[in-house]
């Protein structure tokens, strides 16, 4: 049941080039949220400036509770902002949400145990009112880059948490986002499933070439996956530091125990500790 991704895609397979790189696709500016609460308001997230270029793979990683996922979800529209900027492809959340310009992958599956497999990736075509022979068309082609052809009829309680994130990642790939957003998607699984999902998602993502956006706890997962690592500190939430990975972008599961692999978590470690003892 452990299959790997297989990418089936008539896009581009070459690196880009560096203006490619260039366009940016996520900007928040002074970026605020706080909440109301009966004693005294929650700082969730503080004066936070991020630029998030077309192509890149940018992990948000911190302590629990430091905002990671209210960022994402802010980027998505799925949270309200208290002050400051946010513009996702030139335009604003809530835009760039009924333009469909993204796709969000949960922590859990959050997959219709009644639906089959095939179902659960047709959902949001459905919704579109995609004609429903393309919705199944397109449905089997990303449940075939996911590595889960012939699993179309099967039920999500008949599959490992693995498959069903990968069947969630297939819904999300579905609707052909320009962004992808992935809330500690891994989190769950146990270490050998997740550095395979690890290893097929690095994959996926250096072969479609498409914006990502990856909360993780794991400093071994940021530094595999990502090309921009995203450092913050605890509540309220603010970015101690971003670091640019200097590792290849087609990365194998040998390179955890390369001296750059090393020398970069080393890197990311000493930031998550600088933005403890600044608090």
């Amino acid at each position: 049941m452990n299959q790997p991704f297989r990418v089936l895609t008539s896009e581009s397979t070459s690196e880009p080039e560096p203006n490619q790189l260039s366009r940016p696709v996520v900007h928040a500016k002074q970026l605020n949220v706080i909440y109301p609460a009966a004693d005294q308001p929650v700082h969730a997230l503080s004066d936070i400036d991020l630029l998030i270029r077309q192509g890149e793979f940018v992990s948000l990683i911190g302590p629990s509770g430091c905002g990671k996922t209210t960022l994402l979800r802010v980027i998505a529209d799925l949270e309200p902002i208290t002050s400051g900027d946010v513009l996702v492809n030139d335009m604003t959340p809530s835009e760039a949400r009924q333009a469909r310009a993204y796709g969000y992958v949960f922590q859990a599956a959050t997959l219709l145990m009644w639906r089959t497999v095939l179902e659960n990736v047709m959902l949001p075509l459905t919704i579109q009112r995609k004609p429903t022979q393309e919705a199944h068309r397109i449905a089997k082609e990303q449940l075939a880059k996911v590595g889960l052809s012939g699993f179309e009829d099967k039920y999500p309680w008949q599959l490992s948490g693995g498959m069903q994130q990968r069947v969630s990642i297939a819904r999300a790939l579905g609707i052909e986002p320009k962004i992808l957003m992935m809330d500690e998607p891994f989190g769950a699984l146990d270490e050998i499933t997740r550095n395979n999902l690890n290893q097929q998602l690095q994959d996926l993502w250096r072969e479609q070439q498409r914006t990502v956006v990856f909360v993780t706890h794991s400093i071994s997962e940021a530094v595999y996956l990502s090309t921009k690592i995203v450092v913050m500190s605890p509540r309220p939430g603010r970015i101690v530091k971003i670091i640019d990975s200097p590792l290849p972008r087609e990365r194998t599961a040998d390179l955890r125990d390369s001296e750059a692999f090393i020398q970069l978590a080393q890197q990311v470690r000493d930031a998550l500790s600088e933005g403890h003892h600044e608090h």
